[in-house]
């Protein structure tokens, strides 16, 4: 069996690579491919253009609904309606529409979370790199607090006193997520801070801020990207994860969680609720993912694949 699996993966190298020499165009294409994240890049361009186009791109409201046209399949069924190719949840809004306005609310959350995250925690960062001392020890026991918080019954707590809302979900993601980039911009400052252009600064009466801004801070960019880049996905799960419990963004707006969490009643009668949802969420996460692997291996010479 062995030996029969070697034969068909040579012979399947063979006929891959003749293939490729027989269409030149083909081999530039798969290189390109192969070299950039085209998969990604397009689906991550599509899920901003339907965030910003919403409104005219959906083919109903979000808040639309029939109640004749409940529960209605996907297209593909056979008692699908090409008025709703995903078809409908147990209310009869069409979840096309419903996942297109879910796209933009996901991706401000992602946005606005990833913005005051980064502003904060590179800051503090650098901060606790450059300085040292008494500054060191204080951002990076607030950092251990912050990791030690158990962030969902945090949620849960400030959601039964101050109500589930957008608001909320944004103030939490933020306050819980800045630690990542001030670990690891400090690091990267604990490094930069005695090479020989930073200590030329220094010498040449440079104040802190001078370097921190025009010498330290371009030399933790990359990393930072890259870093903001993975973490889109994981604030996107979080924020399905606090709407799927109702401590989220409520309904009836579109969130992608809450849209789940609407189907698990109906799981075994009408799949496509939950499942819908929950393969933009995969989708969208594998995307962010996928590209911040990428970035990664761009900008560090180590890992870029030759």
């Amino acid at each position: 069996m062995r030996l029969l699996t070697l034969e068909f993966e040579s012979f399947r190298r063979r006929l891959s690579v003749s293939h490729l020499r027989q269409y030149p165009s083909l081999r530039g294409v798969w290189g390109f491919v192969r070299r950039y994240p085209v998969l990604p890049g397009g689906l991550i361009v599509l899920l901003v253009i339907l965030a910003v186009f919403a409104d005219l791109i959906s083919p109903q409201g979000p808040l639309y609904s029939t109640i004749s046209d409940t529960r209605l399949p996907p297209v593909w069924s056979a008692e699908g309606d090409w008025n709703y190719i995903l078809g409908t949840d147990h209310i009869g809004r069409d979840l096309l529409s419903r996942i297109i306005h879910g796209t933009r609310i996901s991706l401000m959350v992602a946005g606005v979370v990833l913005t005051a995250g980064m502003m904060v925690g590179v800051t503090l960062g650098i901060i606790a790199g450059y300085a040292g001392g008494l500054w060191d020890e204080i951002i990076m026991r607030l950092v251990d607090v912050t990791y030690a918080i158990p962030f969902i019954l945090v949620a849960l707590v400030a959601a039964v006193i101050f109500g589930a809302s957008l608001q909320l979900v944004l103030i939490l993601l933020a306050v819980f997520n800045w630690p990542p980039f001030a670990r690891q911009t400090r690091g990267l400052t604990l490094q930069l801070k005695n090479t020989d252009y930073v200590m030329s600064a220094r010498i040449s009466g440079a104040s802190p801020i001078r370097i921190g801004v025009r010498h330290i801070l371009p030399g933790v960019i990359n990393i930072v990207v890259v870093l903001a880049t993975l973490q889109v996905g994981g604030l996107i799960l979080t924020e399905s994860v606090l709407s799927f419990l109702g401590v989220g963004i409520p309904g009836p707006d579109p969130a992608w969680g809450s849209m789940v969490a609407d189907g698990r009643d109906h799981i075994s009668t009408a799949w496509w609720i939950s499942a819908m949802p929950g393969m933009a969420i995969f989708l969208t996460v594998f995307a962010f993912n996928f590209l911040g692997d990428w970035l990664r291996d761009y900008f560090d010479p180590r890992l870029r694949q030759i």
